[in-house]
């Protein structure tokens, strides 16, 4: 699962190639024109450091957490002009703490600015739930809209409880991207 630019820079790069496009869609450049992609098949082993795909974002750090302030329970359309969702660390950088899914909470700035430097413990803040790291397909279309030519290849992959769980997380709605997947041996 990659984005738009990804997929196509791996399909420009000989890497991938298209197997399902968006109907009527096309890509333009100054020189080419492409099918957008909604499916690429890589056509070779392509590394991506673990590291790199876990990252935590606010983007995702936020879908994680159903774009909802885990002290006070309001989610983003409910804040006030001023106010933001923020990333909170459970056990603050300045004490020892890391920027890990297992340490960080999605947090409104007034809660976020009342529990400051200090300990869950310290002030009597404690999230709704406990924060963990999602799952790899979960934490990639987080942020996506399935095409249903994208479902059928979850489906197919992952399973129909995959693609149940990732329908779930896109009612939130967002962007469409790319499906990447490698060719099954």
């Amino acid at each position: 699962m990659v984005p738009m630019r990804r997929a196509l820079r791996l399909v420009l790069d000989g890497k991938a190639e298209i197997v399902e496009s968006d109907p009527g869609r096309l890509v333009r450049s100054e020189r080419l024109t492409l099918p957008r992609p909604a499916v690429i098949r890589l056509m070779k082993f392509i590394h991506v450091p673990r590291r790199f795909r876990r990252q935590v974002t606010n983007t995702f750090l936020f879908a994680r957490d159903r774009y909802r302030c885990q002290y006070c329970g309001r989610t983003q359309v409910e804040l006030k002009p001023r106010e933001s969702l923020t990333r909170d660390h459970l056990i603050p950088i300045s004490r020892g703490g890391t920027n890990e899914w297992t340490n960080v909470v999605t947090a409104c700035s007034p809660c976020n600015t009342r529990k400051g430097n200090r300990m869950p413990e310290e002030i009597g803040m404690h999230p709704m739930t406990h924060p963990v790291e999602p799952h790899f397909v979960h934490l990639s279309w987080a942020v996506r809209r399935l095409t249903p030519a994208q479902s059928n290849y979850i489906r197919l992959f992952y399973g129909e409880e995959t693609l149940h769980q990732l329908e779930h997380i896109e009612r939130a709605g967002h962007r469409p991207l790319a499906l990447g997947m490698r060719e099954r041996e």
